[in-house]
């Protein structure tokens, strides 16, 4: 199939019943059909707005773009970014979202929600949903076509509901005749937004979705207990045979400790492994090369493969049902183990109020030996993405976008303090520093149900309950963007094939086997061919036309 734009609309053309190879939209998994698509970058920078960045406060710690700018201390006062209120209509707004912890009450028994609902001047009525089974819930309301006004869809869950990208033009509104170039500056908090999260919310030439940034590059990082190792009198290590020597010292299965959980992706990085589109590379001569077919792949498979036979991974982890590294952490258990970045503010602010001495920090990047280069993956622009149902007016559409911009006002506003925080003397007190420093009913109420509308630009924010935090947070991401591996398909929204796509996991499923010794690391090779002879070439194929399409 071509990629280009043209051939694109013309398959979105066929309809909204039935296209070749069964129902548009399904409530299962990929289907069998779907040859992967993508969106022309030439054709997004038409339909996104003109970028105009709104800043009100000045920043502590300037991030090194792409990274975030860092604020140590939160403002004294703070501004009011809107001063109409966004509803006009009176309707109740339905919306649905995830979250990952447990259930908050309901609108109408929800005084977080009730406060926020009273700035926008017209209520959201949220249905929840748990995070952990989120795609479950999407998958059927997308199979269904019954979808709420304000649909929230993380980007690994748009990754799960078959032909994504002929099915959002079907369900969802197009928003570029509201927010295309100059259109964009009626909705000002939204044309604050970072110009690829928009190019990245773009389906077939229309601008279909409101991404919610990212708010680091980077997926994930080496993170460690750097007080327990300090406690065992280890520096961090600095390649990856100090890593090992790290991980032996640290090992004491006798009183249930472990150095690792997972580091798998991290060992891949320090060895320079490709990780773009889900571990392609282009070579100098223009061929595509994907990791497993790389000898520094082999490698980092044999370094896992003793990680694991000299017992330095916790068994929870090691075990096919997987444990909760998260809690590991946090007890002692485990030291060290690649996790997101998000994690790290709430962890280290929770932990500290019962340990003070908890030291939650990312180790350094670093190369497989002394003066070899490694590579750091980058996310997507976008996260998550919110979702207008489609048909429902050109009047509610402009409701439902102002207040999705209320929710995208920036750091320094009092919509921002409002949807971050709750209502002070209710949600929070304030520390010294002005500091919001939030209670037990914003940890029941809060389930960042409004954050997740309209997004917001990114930045990272410390505080007196993590005083050290933005700074550690921008000096380790200031020093990773050296290392940031260049993507070829930046700003090319790309669908994979639904053949390399169903054999995704089922490939990892069988590498996690060798590399936790359930199978000999001479079924590498094997392994490696089944999955070029079930999608694999076809991807490269695909891969290399999507950069041919683009001039790249």
């Amino acid at each position: 199939m071509s990629t280009n734009r043209r051939t694109f609309l013309g398959l979105v053309g066929m309809g909204a019943a039935t296209v070749a190879g069964g129902p548009l939209l399904s409530g299962c998994s990929r289907e069998p059909g779907s040859t992967g698509t993508a969106t022309n970058a030439d054709a997004a920078t038409a339909v996104v707005p003109d970028y105009a960045p709104v800043q009100l406060v000045q920043p502590d710690i300037k991030g090194i773009p792409p990274v975030v700018d860092g604020y140590v201390t939160y403002p004294k006062t703070t501004v009011a970014a809107i001063t109409a209120k966004p509803g006009s209509s009176g309707k109740p707004i339905s919306a649905t979202t995830p979250w990952w912890g447990p259930p908050p009450p309901a609108t109408g028994q929800n005084a977080y929600v009730d406060a926020v609902n009273t700035a926008l001047g017209v209520p959201v009525e949220f249905s929840v949903q748990d995070g952990n089974t989120y795609s479950e819930k999407v998958n059927a309301m997308v199979g269904a076509r019954d979808v709420p006004e304000l649909l929230v869809i993380p980007g690994w869950d748009i990754g799960r509901i078959a032909r994504f990208s002929e099915g959002v033009h079907v369900l969802f509104e197009d928003l570029t005749p509201y927010l295309a170039k100059e259109k964009g500056a009626n909705y000002p908090m939204l044309a604050g937004l970072p110009t690829a999260a928009w190019k990245d919310s773009v389906w077939g030439g229309k601008l279909m979705g409101v991404p919610f940034p990212t708010d680091n590059p980077f997926p994930f990082a080496l993170f460690h207990r750097k007080d327990l190792a300090e406690a065992a009198g280890l520096a961090d290590p600095a390649n990856l045979d100090e890593l090992y020597a790290y991980g032996k010292k640290l090992t004491d299965a006798g009183k249930g400790v472990w150095a690792f959980g997972e580091i798998s992706a991290e060992v891949e990085q320090a060895l320079g492994v490709p990780g773009s589109q889900q571990g392609w590379r282009k070579n100098a001569d223009g061929t595509l090369v994907h990791k497993y077919e790389t000898p520094e792949y082999k490698l980092a498979v044999e370094y896992m493969i003793k990680v694991f036979k000299d017992g330095l991974m916790h068994p929870e982890l090691a075990g096919s049902k997987g444990g909760d590294a998260n809690a590991l952490l946090r007890a002692g258990k485990v030291v060290c183990w690649q996790g997101g970045l998000g994690v790290w503010r709430g962890m280290q602010r929770d932990e500290t109020r019962n340990n003070p001495a908890f030291n939650l920090q990312p180790i350094k990047v670093f190369g497989a030996a002394a003066g070899q280069k490694p590579v750091r993956w980058q996310g997507t622009p976008g996260i998550i993405w919110t979702f207008l149902k489609k048909d429902l007016g050109r009047p509610r559409v402009e409701e439902l976008l102002r207040v999705l911009n209320w929710n995208a006002a920036p750091f320094g506003t009092k919509e921002y303090e409002l949807r971050e925080y709750g209502v002070e003397g209710t949600h929070f007190t304030r520390a010294a520093d002005s500091t919001p420093v939030t209670n037990d009913l914003y940890t029941k109420e809060f389930a960042n149900q409004f954050g997740f509308l309209g997004g917001r630009p990114a930045v990272i924010v410390g505080g007196a309950d993590v005083p050290h935090y933005a700074q550690d947070m921008l000096t380790w991401c200031n020093d990773a963007i050296q290392y940031a591996e260049p993507d070829p398909w930046t700003g090319i929204k790309v669908e994979t094939p639904t053949r390399i796509a169903t054999i995704q996991q089922p490939t990892e499923d069988k590498l996690t086997d060798i590399k936790r010794g359930r199978r000999p690391i001479t079924d590498l090779e094997s392994v490696v061919t089944e999955w070029r002879n079930t999608g694999g070439d076809e991807a490269r194929e695909f891969y290399a036309k999507v950069l041919a399409d683009n001039g790249r």
